[in-house]
Parts: C-alpha cells; structure tokens; sequence
C-alpha cells in the first residue's frame, strides 16, 4: 500500500470556503477512485493549508486510479471551481514501514 498526502494552500481565509465546496462536489467524485485517510487544515508551517491523505494499493494502482478521475466529466467540470482559491499544490508518495499501524 501507498499513501499519498496532497497539500493545497489556498488563499488567505478561504479554506472553508474551498473544503465545503470540495466536500460538496468533489468528494463524491474523487472517492470513486481513491481511498480518503483523512483530511486536516494545518495550524503550522505554511499556513492556510489543507492536506489530504489517499490510500491505493500500489503506484500502479494510483497511476490507473488517476487516469479514471482525470477523465470522469464529473471532475473534469469540478476541477475549474476550486483552481480560484489555490496558491499552490504539492503531492508526496509515503510507503508505509513494516510496524507502521496504517498499512
């Protein structure tokens, strides 16, 4: 299993803003094709972020995945609505150690 954690930072004072509208519309989308672990906004560090953890069963699993919700139109047509309130975006690939309790 890998793990992918997705940081958004978003604009000053829009993260609520830009997790009800995920929520709402691109949840029900993307978790068609990945597993959620969580969701966090961050207290420290680069502030005004939110990150995402996805689960698949490997990199060839998430690389199919991606390419399914790449062409959902459902997505296609979310995408645009959040890309207002993002500063930056950046995806790290975490592979779990054998006593790690999320495997």
């Amino acid at each position: 299993m890998i793990f992918e954690m997705r940081s958004y930072q978003l604009h000053a004072g829009k993260a609520a803003e830009f997790l009800q509208v995920y929520r709402e519309h691109g949840l029900p989308v993307i978790t068609r094709y990945a597993r959620l672990v969580g969701c966090w906004t961050k207290e420290s560090g680069v502030l005004n972020s939110v990150v995402f953890l996805w689960s698949y069963d490997d990199f060839a699993h998430r690389s199919g995945q991606r390419a399914k919700l790449g062409a959902d139109a459902e997505w296609q047509a979310f995408v645009p609505s959040i890309l207002h309130y993002l500063v930056h975006q950046e995806s790290v690939f975490l592979n779990p150690v054998s006593f790690s309790p999320l495997q």
